[in-house]
């Protein structure tokens, strides 16, 4: 996967480049030796790494600012990096770009309960949101498996799910507000504390831009009350087919679980070796249903997917009698990436999104896939929402594994295009996805977002390599045009 050609005057200058970001930055807040950059060379997606020219690490938003100002007024090329637990290589650094760590920015700024609201630095982890506001009875709903590590600022760049995505929504319906800093170092506020704003959406545009448009370094998140009452199912099949007709009926019966997960063989089995959760290995497929709300309205729904799991062919069911059995259900589901790193030396995570309905006919054509690369896969998926996360087994020691992974890979989301599906449900296009965006666009629609991205950039420094399979020059594409009117892009409320 090939990223843009290093500048090597820029890379001569490394040390003048440090030295000016010294002038910018707090002493300590540059790294340019060779070891520490090291540290930052690849993001969660680790068969890709490149050691970046510089890291920069702002402690606010008025250094974040500034390194801004400087790389636009000497053309130099910056990528943003929250965590670093990216699975689409969003990350990645450049050999001739700054890479910008936004880790120090982890205060959480405003705790609103009478709006419900928390405000929070770009480099707040998401779980530490929830445990600033659990005491009052409240919480943050999207909650990715990296939850522990990953920050607010990179959940916004991404439009990260998790779990309970199926009810509650991803981030960006999660999001009220957001303060970024643009390539220019200007400052400017999108949203606020309300619920929604007049005119152009630009938060919706920035919310899942993978860091394309701007840094965010700010964000206010809604958040909402602990339900009254929990309870979870573990439904085990024979089959994986079965197990996604299942979910198909569930959502077509017009019932709305607070999460539905799935997880096959493999993925059991390494999920219970490493968290001892309960899971029976005698089935093919579990799905874990939660339901949330009220008790009489939660025992009727527990009542009528059971049935629905019995006419599917369910094996077991197993409804939590307590909160702690709940958790445990769930503590294998989401330990289920790192139990797979037990079984294997390598694996590669995927994430597409298809119409829940498609699910069986999807998940048989993995199981050919597999056969005709030799690789193992074990198979996680948000599954009322249809994002499958499929873990394909390899060793990158062994010649061609790699290889034939990145090709299953591909295959697989090539599969979720063609039933109706799309190549990214959470991890982002990033440089993972890049080449396979023409499965879905047309050059036409990728024209059209590259005009978006050169409204906010047009120097197209900003995390440059990421999404699109081929930069134009923001001259060649003109100005963005609505029905056949030449349409400048709006002012921005400014900070």
């Amino acid at each position: 996967m090939k990223m843009p050609e290093p500048d090597a005057a820029t890379i001569a200058r490394r040390g003048e480049i440090a030295a000016d970001l010294r002038g910018i930055l707090p002493a300590g807040s540059v790294i340019a030796d060779e070891p520490r950059r090291r540290v930052y060379e690849s993001d969660g997606l680790t068969a890709y790494r490149q050691p970046p020219l510089v890291v920069a690490l702002p402690g606010n938003t008025a250094e974040v600012s500034a390194v801004l100002r400087y790389c636009h007024r000497e053309g130099i090329k910056i990528v943003p990096r929250g965590a670093g637990t990216s699975l689409s290589g969003g990350a990645l650094p450049l050999a001739d770009g700054i890479t910008l760590g936004l880790g120090k920015l982890n205060r959480i700024l405003d705790i609103d309960y009478a709006n419900r609201c928390v405000v929070a630095q770009a480099g707040v982890t998401n779980l530490a949101i929830t445990k600033a506001v659990e005491g009052e009875g409240f919480y943050y709903a999207p909650d990715p498996s990296s939850q522990i590590a990953c920050t607010i600022g990179g959940n916004v760049a991404e439009n990260s799910g998790g779990v309970h995505c199926l009810k509650y929504g991803l981030t960006t319906n999660n999001v009220l507000g957001v303060e970024v800093v643009l390539m220019d170092g200007e400052v400017v506020r999108l949203g606020g504390k309300h619920f929604d704003a007049g005119g152009y959406d630009l938060l919706g545009v920035l919310t899942g831009s993978e860091g394309l448009l701007g840094v965010v370094t700010e964000v206010t998140v809604r958040i909402l009350p602990r339900p009254t009452q929990v309870k979870a199912m573990m439904i085990g099949f024979p089959s994986s087919e079965q197990a996604g007709d299942c979910v198909a009926a569930v959502i077509a019966a017009g019932i709305i679980p607070a999460g539905m997960e799935m997880m096959d063989r493999p993925a059991i089995h390494a999920a219970e070796a490493f968290v001892h959760a309960g899971y029976p290995l005698d089935v093919e497929a579990l799905l874990i249903v939660e339901l949330d709300g009220p008790e009489v309205e939660i025992d009727d729904l527990v009542t009528r997917i059971d049935r629905i799991a019995a006419t599917c062919g369910a094996a077991t069911c197993q409804i939590s009698r307590t909160d702690a059995e709940r958790l445990a259900f769930w503590a294998g589901r989401k330990a289920a990436f790192p139990a797979v790193g037990r079984i294997s030396p390598d694996y590669y995570c995927m994430d597409g999104t298809i119409p829940r309905g498609r699910l069986p006919e999807v998940l048989h054509r993995m199981k050919d896939l597999s056969a005709k690369y030799d690789l193992k896969v074990a198979n996680v998926f948000h599954a009322g929402d249809g994002n499958l996360h499929p873990l394909i087994l390899y060793d990158a020691n062994k010649p061609g594994e790699l290889h034939r992974a990145e090709s299953f890979g591909n295959d697989i989301l090539l599969a979720c295009v063609e039933v109706g599906g799309v190549l990214t449900g959470e991890h982002g296009v990033g440089v993972e996805k890049r080449d396979l965006m023409p499965a879905m666009f047309t050059d036409t629609d990728l024209d059209h977002q590259m005009r978006l991205k050169c409204a906010f950039d047009p120097g197209q420094l900003l995390n440059p390599g990421k999404v699109f399979p081929q930069l134009r020059r923001c001259a060649e594409l003109g100005r963005m045009h609505i029905h056949g009117g030449a349409m400048p892009f709006p002012d921005l409320p400014r900070f």
